[in-house]
This record gives structure tokens, sequence and C-alpha cells, in this order.
């Protein structure tokens, strides 16, 4: 089944290394190209920012939902398809997760982390299943993955935990992977 709506978990600064900016404008771009609307946090700045402008100019439909209390801080961006205003971070993310098929993470700090592990938990609960995927070109999400291969040694880790989320290594196998 095609995937429609892509959310993004990413940044909020954009980083030392530029290839993870040059990889959320490449990811805009190809989910412009491809007619998938990317739903993200709302932000103006960091990899947020990039990947958002980059759909935008690439004619795609991009939505954005942000709480009021980082209206300032994370400089909501102008000119989506659609703003969603919202009380609280819980709500953010309950509300990004009814507007997307499936759920994408590029390189962040711990607000990324937050949203990814809540969503990796929901989808262990049985919350959702839609596709989580680890975007690692360059090798970002390494230590994250090594990290839930420790908490599985140690018998913390649920018995399907390696299979509630799937590393891309590229733009391309993930195009593959919206296509269904």
């Amino acid at each position: 089944m095609p995937i429609t709506s892509l959310l993004l978990f990413c940044g909020s600064r954009s980083g030392h290394d530029p290839a993870h900016a040059q990889l959320a404008r490449d990811l805009g771009t190809m989910l412009a190209a491809r007619g998938v609307t990317l739903v993200y946090g709302g932000g103006g700045i960091g990899l947020m920012g990039e990947a958002a402008r980059a759909a935008m100019a690439g004619g795609g439909r991009v939505i954005g939902v942000i709480p009021q209390s980082l209206m300032r801080e994370e400089v909501a961006q102008q000119g989506l398809a659609e703003m969603h205003v919202v009380d609280t971070l819980h709500t953010r993310k309950a509300l990004m997760h009814q507007l997307s098929d499936a759920i994408i993470a590029l390189p962040g700090s711990i607000g990324t982390l937050d949203e990814l592990f809540e969503t990796i938990t929901w989808r262990e609960l049985g919350v959702h299943d839609k596709p989580i995927f680890l975007l690692d070109s360059t090798g970002y999400w390494q230590p994250f993955l090594a990290l839930l291969a420790h908490l599985d040694t140690q018998g913390f880790a649920p018995p399907d935990l390696a299979g509630l989320i799937e590393p891309l290594d590229s733009l391309e196998t993930l195009g593959q992977r919206l296509a269904g």
C-alpha cells in the first residue's frame, strides 16, 4: 500500500554536519516530487524548516502541528498548506500520528528521541501499526540502534523490538518503501 503522508521527526537545529541539512532538503524535495504529504512539527528552524521549505518549493503539501508555547521558539513556518496550533506536546504527537501513514526520523536531539521512543512504544503496544523508518545515510542512528540491541541483550526489549523500526540507508530506499 503506498504511503501518502509521512510524519517527520527531526531537529529544530541543523547540527554541525551540513549533510544533515542537505538530507532534510532532499527528503522534502523527494516527498513533493512523489506527491507525499509532509507532516511535521511546524517549525521553521533547523532540519524541520529545511525539509518543509524544500517540500513547499517543490510544490508539495506540508502540514505543521505546533504547540502554542513553541510558536516563537521554533519560529512557526509560514506558508504551509495547514498549520494546526495545539495546546500541548501530547496533543501535537497524537494529531501528527492521525495525519500520517508512516513515520520517519532524521537526526535530532532529545525532542526527536522523545517522539521516536513514544512512536516505537505505541507500535509495540498496538496503538498503531505504521512503518517507522530511521533515515541513516550518515550513520547518525548507529548509536541508537546499538542501544536498542543492548536493551535486547540485557533482556529488557520486547521480542519484536528490532522489527518495530526499519533503518534505511538512503532516500532511494525510502522511495521504494513509499511506493508500497
